[in-house]
């Protein structure tokens, strides 16, 4: 064989043919595998032309294929189908070499399957891939795990195929074992909740203000030249102003308002319950998928009665306000979740380089990621993205727009439960003072769960049934 391949990829669907073809792009010698060997014949054909592929019909055959150390990425269905690939491959490496996982893994089977690899002398390199199918072929946003001695040979190829702003790769290596799974399934939570917060923009100005989607269109493009910039409000303003052929209507109006998920939000908000972590509007995103998917119960629920009030004067001035607050908060909770994942399994994630990769290829890729990117430089430990000079600012110069569009959804029967959520955590993290107090005070009076004390160390419980004597807790 003329030429080994630096790196190879086996699974050859739309993802893994296209990062194939990125990488042979960029000069690397690729070699390809699939199952269906059809389908690794069908890509040499048609893209042949793009680079140097080394195809093999047979896993021995792509193994012998490689140098090393050697760079193997799968890009099948996560779940079994990984495991079942991992197991397929593992026998025929040799300790130093790689496998690397860039599918949607969910991270503790990354770290369980890194934890496996390694005491067989392998590395397993959990990488998230973030930019869909065209950042696959044209500059991702790459996030990968493992560990630093893997990066070193695997760094480079990434970084080369990664998109890039201001000179940049989008390409940092993360952290051990799954900490690049799990800030991928962050980017995907942070990512429902940015769609969740643009679908109620565009709800109360289509029902608050009146507006045609074509109009609102417009509105998004405006947006998108400030400091909103980004893919998400980019490619909205071109849904809404898009028509449908058949019918002549305004694209948005023919599409069934069920939305879909994969999973990856999901994940990140039971994630955060086991850590202990906040991230309401990431679970609010998550809820209104659920509730638009269940046709039976809002079919049940529709002649419920609502408010008697007429569609308000909803200012797009004042909803670009909310939507701005609303994001920091949506962006700030996985920011926060990412450092609690960091610190519980030990990872030392750097945020503002998270921050950094996300600028370009990726679904979140915003103007908006310079400004957390800066927060952090500013101050690495810093405990809410809050605190930042800008987004203090920003925040408190929405106060307004910000509960009157709260106000308005609520008194107009427009849901906007993003924007809301987004409200009442940022009042809470603001409050002197929470009713937590009496729910504790509950815990103990029904199950002597006890409580603190604002002006004694150590815990307590009161004898709610017995004279309403207070002790020290055991």
């Amino acid at each position: 064989m003329a030429d080994k391949a630096v790196i190879g990829v086996t699974g050859l669907a739309v993802m893994g043919r296209n990062l194939a073809r990125n990488l042979a792009r960029h000069g690397h010698v690729v070699a390809l595998h699939n199952r269906t060997v059809a389908r690794t014949k069908a890509l040499v054909e048609e893209f042949g032309h793009e680079g140097r592929f080394v195809p093999a019909e047979t896993a021995e055959e792509f193994v012998a294929s490689l140098e090393r150390p050697r760079r193997l990425v799968i890009m099948v269905k996560a779940g079994a189908p990984t495991d079942a690939v991992i197991e397929e491959f593992a026998p025929l490496l040799e300790p130093g070499d790689m496998i690397v996982d860039g599918g949607n893994a969910h991270f503790a089977d990354t770290r369980r399957r890194e934890a496996a690899l390694r005491e067989r002398g392998l590395h397993f390199v959990g990488a998230g891939i973030s930019g869909g199918e065209e950042g696959a072929l044209n500059g991702p946003s790459i996030m990968p795990g493992g560990s630093a001695e893997s990066y070193q040979a695997l760094g480079p190829l990434l970084e080369s195929i990664a998109a890039t702003v201001d000179g940049t790769p989008c390409c940092v290596h993360v952290g051990p074992d799954g900490a690049g799974h799990f800030v991928k399934m962050v980017h995907n939570g942070i990512e429902y909740a940015d769609m969740q917060l643009i679908a109620e923009a565009y709800d109360l100005l289509r029902q608050g203000a009146g507006l045609a989607p074509a109009e609102i269109a417009e509105v998004f493009r405006s947006w998108n030249s400030g400091r909103l910039d980004s893919y998400l409000i980019e490619i909205t303003a071109e849904v809404l102003a898009h028509t449908d052929a058949r019918t002549g209507k305004p694209f948005v109006d023919i599409i069934l308002d069920q939305a879909e998920q994969k999973g990856t939000g999901r994940w990140t908000v039971q994630t955060a319950l086991d850590l202990g972590v906040p991230v309401s509007g990431i679970a609010e995103a998550v809820f209104a998928r659920s509730v638009s998917g269940h046709a039976e119960l809002r079919q049940a629920g529709h002649g419920l009665p609502g408010p008697r009030a007429a569609a308000g004067d909803v200012s797009p001035d004042d909803v670009e306000k909310a939507l701005y607050a609303s994001k920091i908060i949506a962006y700030a909770q996985g920011f926060n979740q990412i450092q609690a994942a960091s610190a519980e399994y030990g990872w030392e994630i750097d945020p503002g380089a998270m921050a950094t990769i996300w600028r370009g290829g990726c679904i979140i890729r915003a103007k908006f990621l310079d400004r957390i990117r800066g927060a952090y430089e500013s101050d690495p430990q810093r405990p809410t993205l809050l605190t930042d000079d800008h987004f203090t600012q920003a925040l408190g110069d929405a106060q307004n727009a910000w509960r009157g569009i709260v106000a308005t959804s609520a008194r107009l029967g427009i849901p906007a439960p993003g924007f809301a959520s987004a409200l009442a955590y940022y009042d809470a993290l603001r409050a002197d003072r929470l009713p937590a107090a009496l729910t504790q005070a509950q815990r103990d009076f029904f199950g002597a769960h006890t409580y603190r004390r604002v002006d004694a160390e150590g815990s307590f419980h009161t004898r709610w049934e017995s004279g309403r004597t207070e002790e020290p807790a055991n």
